[in-house]
């Protein structure tokens, strides 16, 4: 009877030191499997400075007349006046937007003095859109044009766009620089830490920012300026290394 006490403690012990050495050996795993997968997680970055090589102009001019069909041939006349000019200084490649009407108005009141409004004439306004690669001699042209005002020509500006066309090529090697970037950042945290990088786990491009020169603007959805000459395109990499 004395012996079954002694009996059970020495099972317990057994289960003791066998559950220790399981939770050990599962420890152990489990260390292993997390030294395995450390990783570290930076951000990379390549900046390159670009000169639009495209320009868009849009201006535009209008004309007044009692009668739809008076306005028209005064459009019609104005018309060619602005695409003489254009053509007389090389500028074959523009487009010509749909013509906008609208109805010029007066109000008065009539003879039981209730305002009411009548129609006076008609406005005609229509828009050119030209497209160069003279991308500062497009500004001077627009400057040159106050020259139809001696013609009867009202010329306004509304503003041009200056554009980069090979940022796409632009964004793929640059995405490889960010990441080269992105290696250079990790191994100086892995040498800093007495670690080592093993291999890139993940890289995920960021938006990209073409923003004015030396601007760091930045947004969300990612910026794409038109309004200056020279830019700057920014692209980010995040990427994940692992450790040895």
């Amino acid at each position: 009877m004395n012996s079954r006490p002694h009996l059970v403690g020495l099972l317990a012990g057994l289960c003791l030191a066998g559950g220790i050495a399981f939770a050990s050996l599962t420890v152990t795993r489990a260390w292993m499997h997390i030294s395995e997968s450390q990783v570290v997680d930076v951000t990379g970055a390549a900046r390159k400075n670009v000169r639009s090589d495209l320009v868009v102009w849009r201006a535009g001019f209008s004309v007044d007349d009692e009668s739809l069909l008076g306005a028209h041939q005064k459009l019609k006349e104005d018309q060619a006046k602005v695409e003489a000019f254009l053509r007389g200084h090389g500028v074959n490649d523009f487009a010509v937007h749909p013509l906008q009407i609208r109805e010029i108005t007066t109000r008065s009141t009539d003879e039981t003095n209730e305002v009411v409004s009548r129609r006076v004439g008609y406005r005609l306004y229509q828009r050119i859109e030209v497209r160069s690669t003279e991308v500062e001699g497009t500004p001077l042209l627009a400057a040159e044009s106050t020259a139809l005002l001696e013609q009867g020509v009202a010329l306004i500006s509304e503003g041009f766009e200056f554009i980069y066309t090979k940022a796409g090529e632009a964004k793929v090697e640059m995405m490889a620089e960010a990441t080269k970037d992105a290696r250079a950042r990790a191994e100086q945290i892995a040498t800093q830490g007495g670690r080592r990088l093993k291999e890139l786990r993940t890289a995920k491009m960021g938006v990209v920012q073409i923003n004015p020169l030396y601007s760091a603007a930045t947004s969300w959805e990612g910026n794409n300026d038109t309004t200056v000459l020279e830019k700057t395109i920014t692209v980010t990499v995040t990427a994940s290394f692992s450790l040895n």
